[in-house]
């Protein structure tokens, strides 16, 4: 037990992390805590974009945002392992790669089809969340795949057919 509660009390940081202040008048902005299945590194950038050429507090501010399986993680790190925000990140990265974001390949839209006696909203939805997953510009490719994944008889699909539309 003694172990344990001597491991949390010495952060990872070398020392010219561990000794940077904080700003004056710091107030940490609120984060998603980490739950296993967002982009944490990047949404944690975002929120404290104002501070990101403050190394030592962007280190410091970090393990706040992480849920207890992640703490568990950083609280498992030697001393002096970190000596800057990159590594602590990449290390986070490394270690809970599973749940990082894959993207998805563009002929995936391809597999989205409107199912018989789905709703056009339901079917609408299924296919703007499978192309936002995808990366890269395909606009052009958006409302042709669209189309293609509705029944040949749909009059929106006969719409879509007639007229030339430009995104």
């Amino acid at each position: 037990m003694s172990k344990a509660l001597n491991q949390i009390s010495k952060p990872p940081f070398i020392r010219r992390i561990e000794g940077g202040r904080l700003p004056q008048r710091f107030t940490q902005p609120t984060s998603t805590v980490y739950n296993g299945r967002t982009e944490h590194v990047s949404h944690f950038n975002q929120r404290m974009t104002v501070h990101s050429k403050n190394e030592p507090l962007m280190c410091k501010v970090f393990p706040s945002s992480l849920g207890p399986v992640a703490m568990r993680w950083f609280n498992s790190l030697k001393k002096g392992f970190i000596n800057s925000f990159k590594q602590i990140t990449r290390s986070f990265s490394s270690r809970f790669v599973t749940c990082s974001r894959v993207p998805q390949p563009l002929d995936s839209l391809l597999s989205v089809v409107m199912r018989e006696g789905e709703t056009l909203k339901t079917y609408s939805d299924r296919y703007w969340e499978m192309f936002n997953e995808i990366d890269g510009d395909f606009n052009d490719v958006a409302i042709r795949t669209l189309k293609a994944g509705l029944p040949a008889k749909h009059g929106l699909r006969k719409s879509l057919t007639g007229n030339q539309l430009v995104m």
